[in-house]
């Protein structure tokens, strides 16, 4: 007999097992019972998507204590046909953990992603503060080199890192800020834009088309003008030349929502080279407020108005 079961989706994600981003896959829910594929970067991650390996891939794409995640930032700039679905909050904190039988005294080299260290910097200061940091391609990977060489004493890994690997937790909670959260999005190749929920997210990413006076001023006119609030804005270099910049931007609201599908007209409008990179459900669930002016009739409105201007529509 055929098997009818559907085939199983995969989803690629930044292993090995036990990271953060392990973590926000966890939190997807078709994802659950799917094949979850580990590799080794953001830009393995999401090749695997765009050549079909994979259906969607995780990657960490903001932290509230770092900022923007720079390599997955430029890649989404430069990796033509990703979208955005999803995006997934995960609760950051860190231990320090070595070979059975090291004692934090013993601590000379750490062993860590640089993400990871940098929240942490301020506890290796001041309790390791003769310490040498070699950097890792990710938390869990800092914690299981342990085990490989002898090249670091310690590594800075996820909380529950000892469930996978033999090692002794020579701290907890060394994280600076214990309030610390990454950001995570969930991308694939759809055009298929989910539904709007009324707490939604718009991500695009836009070029200055020339470097004049008053020209960053003009990009975040369309927003502002139309009284969309932007949740996040920060410049890459674009590479090619210096003094060039690329502009990742967060907007509340939803393209189908009118003033947000009306602002993207004018940054396009304003600037040909931008990227359209999805419209999603915040993970915070938080609605989006905004001036009854600007809601969705209004727009409606106006444009009837226009039409029939044109149209020579009695009353118009």
């Amino acid at each position: 007999m055929a098997d009818t079961r559907p085939a199983l989706r995969t989803y690629s994600y930044l292993g090995p097992r036990g990271t953060f981003t392990e973590a926000a896959l966890a939190q997807v829910p078709e994802a659950a019972g799917q094949n979850w594929r580990s590799v080794n970067n953001v830009g393995e991650a999401l090749d695997d998507v765009l050549e079909g390996r994979s259906d969607a891939a995780v990657i960490a794409i903001e932290n509230s204590i770092e900022g923007g995640v720079s390599v997955a930032q430029d890649a989404l700039a430069t990796m033509p046909g990703l979208r955005i679905i999803g995006e997934y909050l995960v609760p950051v904190n860190f231990v320090l953990v070595a070979r059975r039988g090291t004692a934090l005294a013993d601590v000379r080299v750490v062993n860590a992603h640089p993400v990871a260290y940098a929240q942490c910097h301020a506890w290796m200061d001041t309790t390791l503060p003769e310490h040498g940091h070699i950097p890792a391609t990710s938390n869990v990977a800092a914690a299981s080199a342990l085990l490989e060489s002898e090249i670091a004493d310690a590594a800075i890994a996820p909380p529950g890192i000892v469930a996978h690997y033999d090692l002794d937790v020579l701290a907890e909670n060394i994280g600076d800020n214990p309030n610390a959260v990454t950001r995570f999005l969930l991308v694939s190749k759809t055009t298929q834009l989910p539904e709007p929920t009324g707490a939604d997210k718009t991500s695009l990413i836009a070029e200055l088309p020339v470097d004049r006076a008053g020209a960053l001023l003009e990009l975040l006119e369309q927003f502002s003008t139309r009284g969309v609030n932007m949740s996040l804005i920060e410049s890459r270099p674009i590479g090619d030349e210096l003094g060039r910049y690329r502009f990742i931007i967060d907007a509340d609201g939803h393209i189908r929502d009118e003033r947000v599908a009306d602002a993207l007209l004018g940054v396009r409008r304003f600037s040909p080279g931008v990227i359209f990179l999805g419209s999603y459900p915040r993970a915070d669930k938080a609605s989006i407020t905004f001036d009854p002016k600007y809601g969705d009739d209004v727009f409606v409105e106006a444009r009837d108005w226009l039409r029939g201007l044109v149209t020579g529509e009695p009353g118009a």
